[in-house]
């Protein structure tokens, strides 16, 4: 007997829960310095990524990790050195509070780039390990899309560079939109 009630199938989860696997991709504009040189690397910014959120239904709370890699044309020629960035990646834990289909969050974890510093028609490369910290606001525009502005500063360490005789790392914000799909 179903006492009126009419048979819809099998329920697929809410559109407005934060919860589950995500991919998505991103654009934006990162500025920042070299330490123990005058360039101040900026360009734009752009990747993909991908990340996992648990909310427990009912609760605003929303827990996640997220993992992305970007390409970025953020370079500077100060006299003899031009430093650039042409690439970074981060892997961050996210927390945030969720009102309705808007959350906002904070954010924080490892960074990982390459730092390329060219003097005299030399160059050299280096990759380092550093931290990302950040904030942003997600908003879900259709049944699992989502919608983002995020904030982050990221700190990729220093390294001996040769070419210019001293340790150079590369500090720098960058702010970004992206699109995310929960599936």
């Amino acid at each position: 007997f179903n006492y009126g009630r009419t048979y819809t199938g099998p329920q697929r989860y809410d559109p407005h829960s934060w919860a589950g696997p995500y991919l998505g991709g991103n654009l934006g504009y990162a500025w920042g310095s070299v330490a123990n040189n005058p360039t101040k690397p900026s360009g734009i910014a752009g990747g993909v990524q991908v990340g996992h959120n648990w909310n427990q239904h009912g609760s605003p709370w929303v827990l996640g990790v997220e993992g992305d890699i970007q390409v970025t044309g953020a370079e500077e020629t100060f006299a003899p050195w031009k430093f650039s960035n042409p690439w970074f990646g981060t892997v961050r834990g996210r927390a945030g509070y969720a009102f309705d289909n808007v959350m906002f969050f904070g954010t924080g974890g490892v960074a990982f780039g390459e730092l390329r510093g060219s003097a005299f028609g030399l160059t050299e490369s280096h990759i380092t390990m550093g931290w990302a910290l950040g904030a942003g606001a997600e908003m879900g525009f259709a049944p699992d899309w989502r919608a983002k502005i995020e904030y982050l500063y990221v700190d990729l360490a220093t390294s001996n560079f040769v070419i210019t005789g001293a340790s150079n790392g590369y500090r720098f914000g960058l702010v970004r939109a992206g699109v995310n799909y929960r599936f």
